[in-house]
C-alpha cells in the first residue's frame, strides 16, 4: 500500500505552479501598458482629428463665401467640442472594461 503522497514529486509540482504563475503574471503588467498606452494615443488621434476637420471645414466655407475667418474660428471651436466629446466616449468606454472582469480569470479566494 502507499504510505501517502510523495513530499519530492509536490515540491516539484510547487515549484513548476509558481514559476508559471511569476511568468503570466509578469506578462500581464505589460499587455495592461501597452493597451493603456494605445488608449492614451487613441484619444489624443480623436481630439487631432476633431480640431482638424473643423478647421478645414471652417476653412472650406470661408474660402467658397469669402468672409474674414469666421468660419474658421466657429468650426475649429465646434470641431475642439467634438473631439473632446469622442475622448469623453473613449474614457467612459475604458472605464466599462476595466470594470467588468475578465474573461478567463478565476479569483476564488
Amino acid at each position: 500500500m502507499s504510505q501517502g503522497p510523495d513530499p519530492e514529486r509536490l515540491k516539484q509540482l510547487e515549484e513548476k505552479i509558481a514559476k508559471a504563475k511569476g511568468v503570466e503574471e509578469g506578462t500581464r503588467f505589460v499587455d495592461e501598458h501597452h493597451a493603456q498606452v494605445q488608449h492614451g494615443w487613441r484619444m489624443v488621434t480623436e481630439l487631432v482629428a476633431g480640431l482638424l476637420i473643423g478647421f478645414g471645414i471652417g476653412f472650406g466655407l470661408d474660402k467658397v463665401f469669402g468672409t474674414l475667418p469666421l468660419f474658421l474660428v466657429l468650426f475649429t471651436l465646434l470641431g475642439f467640442v467634438a473631439g473632446i466629446r469622442v475622448m469623453m466616449r473613449t474614457a467612459a468606454e475604458m472605464q466599462r472594461e476595466q470594470d467588468t472582469p475578465q474573461a478567463g480569470t478565476n479569483e476564488k479566494d
